[in-house]
């Protein structure tokens, strides 16, 4: 596996994930369309996983190679971090998209003003939520490829496969939203499933920021947590405690940091 070149092994990955969205996508072709208690839990089941892996997969890697190779172990991961957080938080501000999880509330539009539709304004913000996984795939791809302390590729595998597992719910979760915007069911399968395509460029992207100077790895890594715990306190986190099934969606939050913890330990 160590020959694996670093770009297709985040290409693959991205296609994973890409995939597991899409078959969570299909799930409404197979019952009724979800309940909102049930996608409360599939949200707090997604914070969960993206909170476990941003520290177990991504940051905690950071500081270890940053411990390893710089004279202040704290600067890389700390800018970093920060970096990603605000990075993710200009793209909010600018790439037009809207929020509507709760049934009979207006919708929320974010970043410039645009006349598109509303069911594009809400796939526009489900697929911000994949950017940064796919770009976290590329940086662990990149960091086993340049045998960083703390990375291999057991735990770039426990990544691709815990976000992979997270994408499921979600994308379940978001054909169902766009279901109640009055899309189809076919097209919201096919709009649900497009949300993540965008991981595979993302993790190409971020493979090949790697792969232009290893020091940018603890950067590179800590940037991708940065990015993903954004997504999970600014928008996950508020919407899935909107409807009063709170305590669900925690529990679903710690069982889901459980199963990515799981998984990175085993495999990683």
């Amino acid at each position: 596996m160590e020959t694996v070149h670093p770009v297709l092994l985040a290409f693959a990955a991205g296609l994973f994930t890409f995939g597991m969205t899409a078959v969570g996508a299909a799930g409404i072709l197979l019952r009724r369309d979800p309940s909102q208690r049930t996608m409360d839990v599939l949200l707090g089941f997604s914070a969960g996983v993206m909170l476990a892996a941003s520290f177990w997969s991504l940051l905690a890697p950071s500081v270890e190679i940053a411990t390893a190779t710089t004279e202040l172990p704290w600067l890389p991961p700390a800018l970093g971090f920060a970096a990603g957080g605000i990075g993710l938080w200009a793209m909010d501000k600018i790439l037009p998209h809207a929020h509507l999880v709760v049934p009979g509330l207006a919708l929320e539009p974010e970043g410039l003003r645009t006349r598109w539709r509303r069911s594009t304004l809400l796939v526009l913000a489900i697929t911000l939520h994949h950017i940064p996984e796919g770009i976290a795939l590329g940086v662990a791809a990149g960091a086993v490829a340049s045998r960083a302390p703390g990375t291999t590729i057991g735990a770039t595998l426990a990544l691709a496969l815990g976000l992979g597992v997270q994408n499921l719910p979600e994308g379940l979760a978001v054909s169902a939203l766009l279901r109640r915007e009055g899309v189809s069911r076919r097209r919201a399968v096919g709009l649900g499933a497009m949300t993540g395509s965008v991981e595979p460029i993302a993790a190409l992207a971020g493979a090949l920021m790697i792969g232009l100077s290893t020091v940018l790895l603890p950067y590179g890594l800590a940037f991708a947590a940065g990015a993903m715990v954004f997504i999970v306190i600014e928008e996950l986190v508020p919407e899935c405690q909107r409807s009063g099934h709170a305590d669900a969606a925690v529990l679903a939050a710690i069982i889901g940091f459980t199963l990515m913890t799981v998984l990175d330990v085993a495999l990683g």
